[in-house]
C-alpha cells in the first residue's frame, strides 16, 4: 500500500514537486490508464486543497466521457467545444478560469465551483483526456497552480492513456 502525504505548510512549487513525484511513483509499471486516473485523481484531492472536484474526462469517439475523479457525482459526456473542458480539449490549451460564472456557455455540474483549471492530457499532439479541478473558492488558481499540473501531466501522459 502507499502512502503518499502532502508537504505540511509548503510553498506550491514544493507541493507540485512531492505531488508529481508520488503520481510518478505510483503509475510507474501500471498500464492501465484508468487505474493511472484514478490513483493521480486521488492524489491531488489528498495534496491539493480548496478543491470540491479532481479528475478526467477521456476522449472517447470525438467526445469527453467521465473518466475516474473525486468530489460529487459530475456531468457524464462534454461535447468539444463546450464549457471549460470542452474548450481545453478543442484546443488544446489549459483553461485557467478565475469565475467560472463568467466562462461562456460554463456547465454546471456542481453549484458549488466558483473557479476551474482544466489542462489537456496529450501525447503524440493529440488530447486523449483532460484533467480537470473545480474550487468552491474564486481565483483559486494561479500560473503556479498551472505550471504544476501541466508539468504533472505532461511527465505521466503516456501512463493515461
Amino acid at each position: 500500500m502507499f502512502d503518499f502525504a502532502a508537504p505540511q505548510h509548503a510553498d506550491k512549487a514544493a507541493i507540485y514537486a512531492d505531488l508529481l513525484s508520488a503520481a510518478e511513483a505510483i503509475t510507474r509499471g501500471e498500464p492501465d490508464p484508468v487505474a493511472n486516473m484514478a490513483n493521480v485523481a486521488a492524489l491531488i484531492w489528498q495534496f491539493l486543497p480548496d478543491l470540491n472536484w479532481a479528475g478526467f474526462y477521456r476522449m472517447v469517439e470525438g467526445g469527453l466521457v467521465l473518466g475516474p475523479f473525486q468530489g460529487k457525482p459530475a456531468c457524464i459526456r462534454i461535447p468539444l467545444g463546450r464549457g471549460v473542458c470542452g474548450t481545453a480539449a478543442a484546443s488544446g490549451q489549459t483553461q485557467l478560469v478565475e469565475d467560472v460564472h463568467a466562462f461562456p456557455g460554463h456547465i454546471a455540474c456542481d453549484a458549488a465551483s466558483a473557479s476551474e483549471i482544466v489542462v489537456p492530457v496529450m501525447r503524440d499532439g493529440v488530447v486523449l483526456a483532460v484533467l480537470d479541478l473545480d474550487s468552491p473558492r474564486p481565483a483559486r488558481f494561479d500560473a503556479a497552480d498551472q505550471a504544476g499540473l501541466e508539468a504533472l501531466v505532461a511527465s505521466i501522459a503516456a501512463r493515461l492513456a
